[in-house]
């Protein structure tokens, strides 16, 4: 039996033309559709990324595009930056330039190495330049780009249309920037919105003064900026074209749409000091051990690392890790209203939970949901329903 998504499409879709329509009033949406599209799928992202009318999308990396130009018509960006002296990643992209659709990808570079080497290469080039935000991952810092630009043989490539500039692109970081100066006029702006501004500035100077491209060239790329945030920037930047990247806000905004749920395989009633499982540990007196879909390789029971900030977030880290010392850890899972203990550590397929004594037990074939997350998570079918209005 299957562990499965349910989703509430038609409250989802609300949701996903709420953020559109919020976006779109001062930027193009691209909808990021990268992994494994949220849990929800590549393919199902790019259709409903469709029904909005978006013209561009973004994944993650070169080897998630053969499948999405299949499933979509518009332009396509890969968010890891190109980087010819990756082995692996060079020949996944000799494949996709073989497709008669290659020109509708969008490649995003980082380093003035990789420039280069496309402007030397032969072809046309759809190219996105990252400039180094305060994420600090990827990026040119404003010496680089400026340098990288002047050069001849760029100006060249991108005169001559071998180097097709799409914008600059900029990942920013959900918290605010620690090091983000005030600027005069900027007072009022979010540290992350004034980075995208200044950012702006550089870029509206530089391509302004370019004889070919200077105006496609000219839009911004960006990322985890709140409406509010891209209202003040689109006011600051009056003629630049602003393109926002959405994924986590689009997608999982409202989770209530989204129900995991495994199915329950089996239901033991057991005595007390019952030993079960791989590693024969004791419930709790009289209780039930229910065996439900859903384990490992659907992501269950495997978590990112999380930061840990305030005094409780402190407090609740270490008695987490104090229970797990002890062999006892909380499931995802959800019956009668309450989160249920593990009975060891999920399998690859199934997790074994323990239910209390007096507790209502579950039949096979019942569904139990699941808290997870989305990004980790595999499903085995996403299951579409509409609910009233």
């Amino acid at each position: 039996m299957s562990f499965t998504l349910q989703l509430d499409t038609s409250a989802w879709r609300r949701h996903l033309e709420s953020v559109a329509a919020a976006t779109s009033a001062r930027a193009q949406l691209i909808p990021v559709v990268k992994g494994s599209g949220y849990g929800i799928g590549q393919n199902l992202l790019a259709r409903e990324a469709t029904r909005l009318g978006s013209g561009c999308i973004a994944v993650g990396t070169i080897y998630e595009l053969d499948g999405i130009l299949d499933a979509y018509a518009g332009d396509v960006v890969v968010l890891e930056p190109f980087e010819p002296r990756d082995a692996s990643a060079e020949r996944a992209w000799s494949r996709v330039l073989e497709r008669t659709d290659s020109a509708r990808v969008i490649r995003t570079v980082s380093r003035p190495s990789a420039l280069f080497a496309l402007s030397a290469g032969g072809g046309v080039s759809r190219v996105l330049i990252e400039a180094r935000s305060s994420m600090h991952r990827f990026g040119m810092d404003e010496r680089e780009l400026l340098a990288t630009l002047a050069d001849t043989s760029i100006r060249s490539a991108i005169h001559e249309g071998r180097l097709a500039i799409e914008g600059l692109t900029l990942h920013l970081p959900m918290t605010q920037p620690a090091d983000e100066e005030t600027g005069r006029g900027a007072v009022s702006m979010s540290p992350r919105a004034r980075e995208v501004c200044r950012w702006a500035g550089l870029w509206s100077a530089e391509v302004s003064g370019w004889t070919a491209q200077s105006a496609t060239a000219a839009a911004i790329w960006t990322s985890h900026l709140s409406d509010d945030e891209l209202a003040s920037v689109a006011a600051a930047t009056p003629g630049i074209e602003l393109r926002s990247r959405i994924g986590t806000r689009l997608w999982l905004g409202d989770r209530s749409a989204l129900t995991a749920q495994g199915t329950v395989l089996a239901v033991h009633p057991l005595p007390a000091r019952t030993r079960v499982g791989y590693r024969q540990r004791t419930g709790p007196k009289d209780g039930t051990l229910v065996v439900v879909s859903g384990g490992t390789g659907h992501g269950i029971g495997l978590s990112a690392p999380s930061p840990v900030a305030s005094a409780r977030q402190r407090v609740v880290a270490a008695g987490t890790g104090a229970l797990e010392s002890a062999g006892r850890a909380m499931s995802p899972f959800t019956w009668a209203g309450r989160q249920r203990w593990f009975a060891e550590p999920p399998h690859q397929h199934h997790s074994m939970i323990w239910l209390p004594r007096g507790c209502v037990i579950p039949a096979v074939g019942d569904q139990v949901t699941a808290d997870v997350r989305f990004t980790t998570t595999r499903f085995d079918e996403v299951l579409e329903i509409d609910s009233p209005e």
